[in-house]
């Protein structure tokens, strides 16, 4: 009398799951779109970001303009979210240029101190390096993207497609504006590109673009709002996502 034995497959662990989806996700890019503050770099790492909206509220202020901010828009502390709520009641205006270019100067002085996002570089270079062609699809200003990647040598695996903020507010992700200009002036299809970013407002425009997503997420705070917002495939480290590339292309 024989006994026979059933074998099973083992069950993927959560973490090979997790990495299996990110190899499905960036295994059809032949673009890569990167957001910039975040994925690339923290840009405000040295410059505080609470103390440039409080600077430019203030600015208001001193030109008689306390009036044109609610208490909670005085108070936040994202100068783009301020930016956004002076175009939003001055559109097209010489107040809201004038604000647009003191925020742009302030983040000028923040490449001075930005930190590398982890893997950024050497992920950006090892794209570059097996042909995929790379994009900055960025809220921050386009001259503060090109400083900064000059600054570290990765200017051109990007150039010239780097496409930021412009003096048309309402083009700001979660509007797809900068997205679509990159896939048109790149020639590439929405299905072949991989949108990288790491704020709702990110997915929101690469979805409306109908680019596929991975979310990239430095703490759980930020993890938690991208998965609350829909995002489907999340890192915390850039690591894999490397890893997979070299793999991909046997590097």
């Amino acid at each position: 009398m024989t006994s026979e034995t059933t074998q099973t497959d083992p069950v993927p662990t959560e973490a090979e799951t997790e990495l299996s989806e990110v190899r499905d996700v960036i295994k059809g890019a032949r673009v890569v779109l990167w957001d910039f503050d975040g994925p690339i770099c923290r840009l405000f790492a040295g410059h505080s970001a609470a103390g440039v909206a409080t600077d430019l509220a203030s600015w208001l202020e001193s030109r008689g303009l306390h009036g044109l901010l609610t208490e909670d828009e005085r108070e936040s502390p994202d100068p783009q979210f301020l930016l956004r709520a002076v175009d939003r009641r001055r559109p097209g205006s010489d107040l809201v240029a004038e604000l647009e270019e003191r925020l742009t100067q302030e983040e000028l002085r923040a490449t001075a101190s930005a930190m590398p996002t982890p893997y950024a570089d050497p992920l950006i270079r090892t794209w570059a390096a097996v042909g995929a062609r790379l994009a900055i699809t960025t809220n921050n200003s386009p001259r503060v993207a090109r400083e900064y990647l000059d600054s570290r040598g990765l200017a051109a695996c990007f150039a010239p497609h780097i496409y930021g903020r412009t003096q048309e507010l309402n083009h700001l992700k979660p509007d797809p504006h900068c997205i679509n200009r990159a896939l048109n002036a790149m020639g590439a299809a929405p299905t072949s590109a991989l949108m990288i970013g790491d704020a709702p407002s990110d997915l929101f425009a690469a979805r409306a673009a109908d680019v596929p997503f991975l979310g990239y997420a430095r703490n759980e705070r930020k993890s938690k709002r991208l998965r609350e917002a829909g995002a489907t495939t999340v890192v915390t480290s850039l690591e894999p996502v490397l890893r997979l590339v070299r793999d991909l292309y046997r590097i």
